[in-house]
């Protein structure tokens, strides 16, 4: 098969792993990873992954499916960053669905979903890391199922959207606690699009990373020379 990957940021953290995806299909099939709609040709399968470029359908329809992969139990949460919205309503169960391209913004046929469950204290890598194998684990089975996927028409209720989100977005509240804000801490981009407060006159980045209890632990019982 031909196959066409679209990730419009080669600075998004999935870029990497998209890089490996190919690879691992590449003795199999003709794969390439692209970063502009421009760079396309036609093929049985077209992944829109991380995708900011509109596409018509005169580019879509060179292709037998054009899939999408999207965090959210659709038609719920259609939209930009539908996990980073969930986890600050605070869910930790998120549905990641493989469907359909449509005209209308992720409103096409549903071919198949993943449950992913998070406990709450995960931080962004950890979230990335959950997120970004569901969605390897579609795209491997839209592979391995070209032929035998059934889709099924999303309801025409329950229906809403998230906007697009900013780097303001991140900016914390110095006057709430740090429990109340912990959900924004863990979703904000420490690279990309840092959690930040202003304060006399000042903008101050703030990130967080996990400690980890046992090392600590073990260090706090060893002088400088590792002797307890």
């Amino acid at each position: 098969m031909k196959i066409d990957i679209l990730c419009t940021s080669s600075s998004h953290p999935i870029y990497p792993l998209l890089a490996d995806w190919v690879e691992k299909y590449r003795n199999n099939h003709e794969v390439e990873l692209l970063s502009s709609k421009n760079e396309l040709s036609d093929g049985d399968i077209l992944f829109l992954i991380s995708c900011h470029e509109i596409l018509d359908k005169d580019t879509t329809g060179k292709y037998k499916l054009t899939l999408v992969v999207h965090a959210s139990d659709l038609p719920k949460g259609k939209g930009w960053s539908p996990h980073v919205w969930q986890i600050l309503e605070g869910q930790n169960k998120i549905t990641v669905t493989l469907l359909e391209a449509a005209e209308n913004v992720d409103s096409g046929n549903i071919l198949h979903q993943i449950l992913i469950t998070l406990e709450g204290h995960e931080l962004f890598q950890e979230i990335n890391q959950k997120l970004f194998q569901a969605e390897l684990e579609l795209m491997d089975y839209a592979i391995m199922n070209i032929n035998n996927m059934k889709p099924r028409v999303q309801k025409n209720n329950g229906e809403s959207f998230y906007r697009r989100r900013t780097p303001e977005d991140s900016e914390l509240d110095i006057d709430k606690t740090i429990a109340q804000q912990f959900n924004l801490l863990r979703v904000a981009d420490p690279k990309r699009y840092p959690a930040f407060f202003n304060y006399l006159g000042h903008r101050f980045k703030l990130t967080i990373e996990k400690i980890d209890e046992k090392a600590t632990l073990k260090n706090s019982k060893t002088d400088g020379n590792g002797n307890e």
